[in-house]
């Protein structure tokens, strides 16, 4: 907090260093998350609920109770500590903070919908796809937006071209 306070944010070279790795690290995982996605279905609502419920005529089971607790129970906490790392660098950008909940609240949103839409469409009804889709589509959108934000605040901001030479 102290670096968003003092202004120290946009003249902390080793400060903006780790943001822009983290950036980059974050950039990566939300490919694999792609990869993962369009590995087991599509944004086409049927595919998801073939990879929920199961298809007889291409073998696959439905989702297990167990496995779907399994996944959850991992993704509530990676995605959230994920999130909280991501969100909380939008604290340092210099945007309004009606922006800034925007930012913040958004993502936390989609995951929940991300995460929680495949239970609906296992166990609710299969018309909860949509809300898959939407889901995925809302997440890997607004982690793209946080990545760009944070990168754009590294790039933008007024520079103390001496930081180097101390």
């Amino acid at each position: 907090m102290r670096f968003v306070v003092t202004g120290e944010w946009s003249r902390n070279r080793l400060l903006q260093l780790i943001v822009v790795l983290y950036a980059v690290y974050v950039g990566l995982l939300w490919f694999t998350n792609l990869g993962l996605y369009f590995a087991k279905m599509d944004l086409d609502p049927n595919s998801v609920v073939n990879y929920y419920l199961g298809n007889e005529a291409q073998f696959t089971s439905p989702r297990s109770y167990q496995g779907l607790l399994e996944i959850s129970h991992y993704h509530l906490f990676a995605v959230g500590m994920l999130l909280l790392v991501l969100t909380h660098l939008m604290l340092f950008v210099p945007l309004e903070n009606r922006w800034k909940a925007w930012l913040i609240a958004a993502p936390f949103a989609a995951a929940l919908v991300d995460e929680g839409s495949g239970w609906l469409v296992r166990y609710g009804h299969p018309g909860f796809a949509w809300l898959k889709v939407a889901g995925f589509l809302s997440l890997q959108a607004s982690l793209a937006l946080l990545i760009g934000v944070s990168l754009w605040a590294v790039f933008t901001e007024e520079q103390d071209e001496n930081y180097w030479d101390e």
